[in-house]
């Protein structure tokens, strides 16, 4: 027998086997919560700052920000409402923590740690509903939780992204949540249809008229299940949609599975699924003129005053994911962003997301095409089942999202939880007893006891190793150095004299969450007295140049040095000019230096960030340049020398830059 019996005794192996998967989850529950706290100081987008914090903090704390092109009044392309539900209430109780701390230690809260670390722990927190949703499904399902609930929790996807304030992690959460209500209105009508038809089927043969209308009030007895959970459905996929368009993506095969509920059997027919269609439309009109309204609001769109005086017309009301879809819609809006092949999601972007489980996934889904073109229809999960719907959720959406030419791997993160429930069995050597089959269903629920030997195969080694090396990898090499040097600036900017202006040049960097730095805001006027008013001067310049060409960035700073002078000697405004770069660039940076025999400007290293990984400038020994064999040379060598040289590579380095003669 694959499965034991439901009354059956668990044995001492079983119930020791439960506890030791479950304290393995919890300890990378745990792990979960401690990156979160550490703080993990990769960074993996600009998006993950500049969609969230920085449309927050500027209000919050009187700060300047950059607020980026998605949150500009004359077109904007994402909603307000979620970045103020998230970071908006973390740094509302950083706010009276701050208050608090002032108060009684004379010292503020306001750092880049907390700025950074309370929005992150409230969506770590949050993140835990995924695991709620795939723990309750597999109770539905009769299936393995455990085994499961481990294999996502140990995922640098989870670790990682699904603790960052992106509005994919957000997503993330919503798709759990309609995929748990789905599957369990499925399951219920499931039962109340075969139960129906049960009936409707005895009274079709029944030989009295006493037996008909006991069979008769037995199917009228039966609960309702057709409209179950529509305006739950309904505000979760307008939720989703108000926060990022593309999950319409990820609300499609779920809506789709729960409109077909029942549909083939005597109980249920083509009015039931028009219905479940008018009412679940009825259901999203309120929630999305909701939504509306209070963007139309925040953007300036629409006033108190305008209401009152009734002059309002459809120019007054902004729509974000309609916008969204027209800017998108036009590639050449896209090629600002990057364009990649239509199939890097399939390619590329689903093994590098899930490893594994992800090659696993897109196989199984081939031989499902190759049965369909052979007309195996059997072979192939049917619309009713659990498979079926999590098959669909995992392909659709990946596929509707490959129709736009610009695709990050963070696109498609809300498809881990179909991943992880067909396939996570797959890692485990006892894999018989935990493969889903369609006679699943119709079965009675599986013990709760089923054994789950999770021993340590060589797809688990895979998997394993994988993830750690992923989760060190965006979680604290991949642009590491950006964060600790925007909190010494943030800790220069307090600690500087009043009058100095501070100057940034960065080069292959991500953007610095400027929100970070806590600069005043010069935007606003101050009024000293009655007579007079004031507003303050900036006293930060940033420089991004990007990619650009050492060349041209040592043009551009020996240009704004110059300037820097004159103003000092003129106006006798002190400055000081920096320069972060790339350990790598370092050497670059030297020999350009170094024109006509004489060096073009004087620099000194103040600080190097580790650690620190470029991929558009890879440390030394990623660069085909250079082969393993002679930088082990060079190690051995010179042992301690050379170990230290390579570290280097791995680092962000911030030189100070003056004049060739320095004052």
């Amino acid at each position: 027998m694959l499965y034991k019996n439901v009354y059956s005794k668990p044995n001492y192996q079983d119930v020791k086997q439960i506890k030791s998967d479950m304290i393995l989850y919890w300890v990378l529950a745990g792990l979960r919560f401690f990156l979160t706290l550490l703080p993990q100081r990769g960074y993996i987008h600009p998006d993950e700052y500049f969609q969230s914090i920085e449309v927050v903090a500027g209000d919050y704390f009187d700060i300047d920000v950059y607020k980026p092109w998605e949150f500009n009044t004359t077109f904007p392309v994402r909603s307000a409402i979620f970045p103020y539900m998230t970071v908006g209430i973390s740094y509302s109780i950083l706010c009276r923590l701050s208050s608090i701390s002032s108060y009684i230690f004379g010292s503020t809260l306001r750092s880049p740690y907390f700025l950074i670390v309370l929005p992150r722990l409230l969506i770590c927190s949050l993140s835990f509903i995924t695991d709620y949703c795939l723990y309750k499904i597999c109770c539905i399902y009769g299936q393995n939780h455990r085994v499961r609930l481990i294999v996502y929790a140990s995922s640098y996807v989870t670790l990682v992204y699904a603790t960052r304030t992106f509005s994919n992690s957000i997503e993330l959460i919503l798709t759990s949540l309609l995929l748990y209500v789905v599957s369990g209105c499925m399951a219920y009508s499931g039962k109340v249809v075969r139960r129906s038809d049960y009936l409707s089927e005895r009274y079709r043969k029944a030989l009295s008229i006493v037996e008909r209308v006991k069979y008769y009030k037995l199917r009228a007895s039966l609960p309702s299940h057709s409209l179950n959970h529509c305006f739950l459905l309904a505000a979760i996929t307008v939720t989703g949609i108000f926060n990022r368009p593309t999950f319409i993506a990820f609300a499609f095969p779920p809506i789709f599975f729960w409109l077909h509920r029942g549909l083939g059997s005597k109980s249920v027919g083509f009015i039931d699924f028009h219905v479940r269609i008018f009412t679940f439309v009825i259901y999203c009109l309120p929630i999305a003129l909701t939504l509306i309204l209070v963007d139309s609001f925040y953007f300036g769109y629409l006033t108190i005053a305008e209401i009152g005086s009734l002059k309002i017309s459809m120019n007054n009301f902004v729509v974000t994911p309609l916008n969204f879809m027209k800017y998108n819609l036009n590639n050449k809006n896209l090629e600002i962003h990057g364009l990649h092949p239509r199939l890097l999601h399939f390619i590329i972007n689903v093994p590098l997301l899930f490893g594994i489980l992800g090659i696993i996934g897109l196989i199984t889904f081939g031989k499902m095409l190759y049965s369909g073109s052979r007309g195996h229809w059997l072979e192939l999960p049917r619309i009713q089942s659990i498979t079926g719907l999590m098959t669909a959720s995992f392909i659709v959406p990946i596929a509707m999202l490959s129709i736009f030419p610009h695709q990050e791997p963070r696109f498609i993160v809300p498809v881990i939880l179909p991943i992880i429930f067909l396939y996570s069995s797959k890692l485990s050597e006892s894999q018989a007893t935990d493969i889903i089959h369609a006679s699943c269903e119709n079965s009675q629920r599986k013990s709760a006891f089923q054994s789950s030997s999770i021993k340590l195969g060589k797809l688990q080694v895979v998997w394993c190793l994988s993830n750690v090396i992923l989760t060190l990898f965006y979680g604290f090499f991949h642009q590491g150095g950006v964060l600790p040097l925007t909190s010494h600036f943030a800790n220069e900017l307090r600690a500087k004299p009043h009058l100095t202006h501070v100057h940034l040049y960065t080069s292959y960097t991500y953007s610095i969450p400027t929100a970070l730095l806590q600069l005043r805001n010069t935007r606003k006027t101050y009024m000293s007295s009655a007579k007079h008013k004031y507003q303050l001067t900036k006293d930060f310049y940033l420089y991004e140049e990007g990619s650009k060409n050492v060349v041209e960035v040592q043009d551009s700073i020996a240009y704004k040095l110059q300037e820097c002078e004159e103003r000092f000697k003129t106006m006798k405004l002190p400055y000081r000019l920096y320069y972060a770069i790339p350990a790598t660039l370092l050497a670059e940076f030297a020999a350009y230096n170094t024109r006509n025999n004489s060096q073009f400007l004087n620099y000194r290293v103040v600080k190097t960030f580790y650690p620190h990984v470029t991929t558009e400038k890879l440390p030394l020994i990623f660069n085909n340049e250079f082969s393993f064999l002679e930088i082990a040379n060079s190690v051995s060598q010179n042992t301690l020398h050379g170990f230290f040289n390579l570290v280097d590579q791995f680092g962000l380095a911030l030189l100070r830059i003056e004049t060739v003669s320095t004052r």
